[in-house]
């Protein structure tokens, strides 16, 4: 018998998943802080709140159906990220955490991302990283899973992991400029707070020796358009030339 984590929800509420997010929250607020316009979205995971530090006049979170909002306040519309019931380049940010990773076609949230965003405008988004100790562990007991024996997943058993080398060459594919890549949670597969409150030193250690194995990562991207530039104002005065002194004639 395999004892399951039914999805992100249920997660989120134990020790692991807690720590996760305020390590995500505080990525969020970084990478959108300073991100200016007028619509930004997230996609899923009520739980955090990514839009919190941006200060955009029009913001919303956008949940799948059956998805029980954590605060009904600051959710806005319920509709499929597949199928975004915004406008062609009409959001300056849109921002997604775990989104692709637990969607039946990420490539076509990736796609509809793509078409709803500004030329220049921002994409954040989150992921579970397979090639982490957290992976690691995931992979072994769905192996175990396969093989009939008894087995216990750490992560949500529904999701699909996608490693950040490959979610860049997806962007890359929708003409996205890729900018930074943040990788974080280095501490070990422990479920109680007691063990990863002991293990706290390791996130210090693992962002300076082995930053790339973080449990979760950030990335950054921005919509590029061929053929666009954007023009920004003329910070440096026009020269005038300066004429050549006339002398004056002496009245004597």
């Amino acid at each position: 018998m395999t004892e399951k984590i039914i999805g992100l929800t249920e997660w989120f509420a134990t020790p692991p998943g807690r720590y996760l997010l305020d390590w995500e929250q505080d990525r969020f607020d970084l990478a959108v802080a300073d991100v200016f316009g007028f619509n930004a979205l997230q996609l899923g995971v009520p739980e955090l709140d990514a839009l919190r530090a941006n200060r955009m006049p029009h913001r919303w979170l956008a949940l799948p159906e059956g998805d029980a909002p954590v605060d009904v306040a600051r959710v806005a519309l319920v509709t499929d990220a597949a199928a975004l019931p915004f406008p062609e380049a009409s959001l300056d940010l849109v921002v997604l955490p775990h989104t692709l990773e637990f969607s039946a076609d990420p490539h076509q949230v990736l796609r509809e991302v793509e078409r709803v965003l500004v030329p220049e405008g921002r994409v954040v988004l989150t992921g579970f990283n397979p090639a982490s100790w957290w992976g690691v562990r995931q992979g072994r007991a769905r192996a175990t899973e396969r093989l009939g024996l008894n087995s216990r997943l750490y992560l949500p058993d529904a999701g699909e992991f996608i490693g950040p080398g490959r979610l860049r060459d997806w962007l890359r594919l929708l003409s996205f400029e890729v900018g930074s890549q943040h990788y974080g949670c280095y501490r070990p597969a422990v479920r109680t707070d007691k063990w990863l409150n002991r293990m706290r030193w390791m996130d210090r250690v693992g962002e300076r020796w082995w930053p790339i194995f973080g449990a979760v990562y950030v990335t950054t991207a921005i919509k590029r358009v061929r053929g666009m530039r954007l023009l920004g104002p003329a910070w440096k005065p026009r020269r005038v030339p300066a004429t050549a002194p006339v002398p004056l004639a002496n009245r004597r």
